[in-house]
């Protein structure tokens, strides 16, 4: 298993260094590109969610944010040092009641993206797993495998 780690400051422009920390991992893991979209979108907004509502923008507190590969997956974790936050009881962003709110999607978004999502530390940590599709895999078991994952 390879893995790498970086740490920001709780900074909004700091998403684009894990944008370039992402697409470097691309290059480097060779992660494929119909992976790579929902990477990109689930993976920056952890790391949103946990400079505005964990370390609430204090440049003095970090963001951690490590990336594990092995032959069948992609693992993101990330972590801050806010407080923590009740995962097990949100609100439903698709509830009639909640469309039009201006927030809310972020965590919805990253479940619907990864294909595991894992939180410990009282909500500090979220952990974002990513399957790999195996090289030579037949078009059919590659569809069935997104047909289960859409269900």
């Amino acid at each position: 298993m390879k893995q790498v780690k970086i740490q920001i400051p709780s900074l909004v422009e700091n998403i684009r260094v894990v944008e370039s920390f992402i697409d470097n991992s691309k290059d480097t893991f060779h992660i494929e590109d119909d992976i790579y979209g929902n990477i990109m979108v689930a993976v920056t907004e952890a790391v949103n969610n946990a400079i505005r509502h964990g370390n609430k923008f204090d440049r003095d507190k970090n963001v951690h944010l490590s990336l594990q590969v092995d032959a069948n997956r992609v693992k993101f974790e990330v972590e801050d040092q806010g407080p923590g936050f009740d995962y097990t009881n949100l609100i439903d962003p698709t509830a009639p009641e909640n469309l039009e709110n201006p927030g809310g999607r972020g965590i919805f978004l990253i479940r619907h993206l990864a294909d595991e999502v894992e939180f410990s530390k009282d909500g500090r940590n979220v952990q974002l797993t990513f399957f790999l599709t195996p090289e030579g895999a037949d078009s059919a078991t590659a569809s069935e495998a997104s047909d289960h994952n859409a269900a």
